[in-house]
């Protein structure tokens, strides 16, 4: 894997960031469970694998990278960081609509099947979405890091689950706080993972809210904390009569890369979504966003720290769950 230059102003950060991880991994009792190399014994070659098959497929598909990371969102989100969201079938929280736009799967599926060649029964599909994300954001310039595994498959995936525990792009700061809280995330946690946004797309309905159509049938701001400028590349863009298939990029000055550019880009009013916007807007997170968007060290320094916090959410290990054969079912 290529690496990743630090700037020398960035690196007591990574010194102090070091320190915590290891002080997070021993007093975490979410994370108490999993461990660094988990798979040296079992599988030594899981990670290269599963690295390796996000390198490939973003090689041939730039939008691969942002489609793992909401993906681990959605998973850990929803029951833990347990691959339910992998599972298929009707009534699954891979059938509500929510999740319907969601990707990547076959990048999980295809290191899955690799690493049931060389290391039958042994992997769990939630550490192959958790890596997958991992490695994701380091292939697009962001932080490398290590983070424990030994996660266990869950069995359990109901669409009921889906809406009351992800965030909508519409959602209040304290409707954010709400759900980030019940997960054991703090608010700098909130504002640093929204940081995932300087990755990936959106389809136009995901922000469709913040215009409205006017007599002419045409799109109309109505949400003032947006820059108008943007606002009119966004209506040209998804017009009202927009196919469902038209996406927007998450960040407008660089898409493929893994920086503090969307903080750059909120303090700019140049947010997509409304649950972007209000991070600006609000007086609990206003610093931070600021902080961020002129500090790119220090956010991947507390990208790094939420990131663990989030992969480790109601993880299953010990005799929990299970270790799937296939990702998209149980194994009966």
């Amino acid at each position: 894997m290529e690496t990743t230059s630090v700037p020398f102003s960035a690196r007591p950060h990574l010194y102090s960031f070091l320190a915590l991880v290891l002080l997070y991994v021993v007093s975490s009792p979410c994370s108490a469970s999993l461990f660094f190399n988990f798979y040296g014994a079992s599988c030594p070659a899981a990670e290269l694998i599963v690295s390796n098959k996000v390198r490939s497929a973003s090689s041939s598909d730039p939008t691969i990278p942002g489609k793992l990371v909401r993906l681990v969102f959605h998973d850990c989100f929803v029951e833990g960081c347990d691959a339910s969201v992998l599972l298929q079938g009707n009534g699954t929280e891979r059938s509500d609509p929510g999740n319907r736009s969601l990707g990547g799967f076959q990048v999980i599926d295809s290191a899955k099947r690799n690493l049931e060649i060389f290391c039958p029964g042994t992997v769990s599909c939630a550490d192959v979405v958790a890596l997958a994300a991992r490695d994701a954001v380091a292939i697009s310039g962001g932080p490398q890091l290590q983070i424990p595994t030994g996660r266990r498959d869950g069995r359990v995936s109901a669409a009921a689950n889906v809406r009351p525990n992800i965030i909508d792009t519409t959602f209040t700061m304290n409707e954010m706080i709400s759900i980030f809280t019940a997960k054991g995330l703090s608010l700098e946690d909130l504002v640093v993972l929204s940081g995932a946004h300087t990755i990936g797309s959106a389809h136009c309905s995901a922000f469709r809210d913040r215009f409205q159509e006017n007599s002419k049938g045409k799109l109309t701001l109505i949400d003032s904390s947006l820059d108008k400028n943007y606002a009119n590349e966004l209506t040209q863009r998804c017009p009202v009569d927009a196919s469902d298939s038209i996406t927007v990029l998450n960040d407008p000055e660089t898409s493929s890369s893994f920086d503090n550019q969307y903080y750059r880009n909120l303090v700019a009013h140049k947010g997509l979504f409304q649950s972007d916007s209000v991070l600006l807007d609000d007086n609990r997170t206003r610093n931070l966003v600021e902080d961020l968007a002129n500090d790119q060290g220090r956010f991947f320094e507390s990208w790094s720290q939420s990131f663990l916090k989030l992969t480790s959410i109601g993880v299953k290990t010990g005799e929990e769950g299970e270790i799937r054969q296939s990702c998209s079912m149980t194994n009966g």
